[in-house]
């Protein structure tokens, strides 16, 4: 069976009692993008450097 292609790889976590924080990096554009979620909702957005401008991770490519 093939392996599914999964575009969005979870670089970082930190989980505390009732909330947690992930920072996500896609795979195709090596955008940061911050995710944090608790008991009453969550939210997503992209990491800015101090100019204003995306953080980008170097990609790799997949293991394969």
């Amino acid at each position: 069976m093939a392996k599914k292609y999964e575009r969005f790889v979870k670089s970082y976590e930190s989980s505390k009692f009732a909330g947690s924080t992930e920072i996500w990096v896609d795979k195709e554009t090596g955008v940061n993008y911050l995710f944090h979620s608790n008991t009453v909702g969550a939210g997503m957005t992209v990491l800015v450097d101090r100019e204003g401008k995306p953080i980008i991770t170097t990609v790799f490519p997949d293991d394969e």
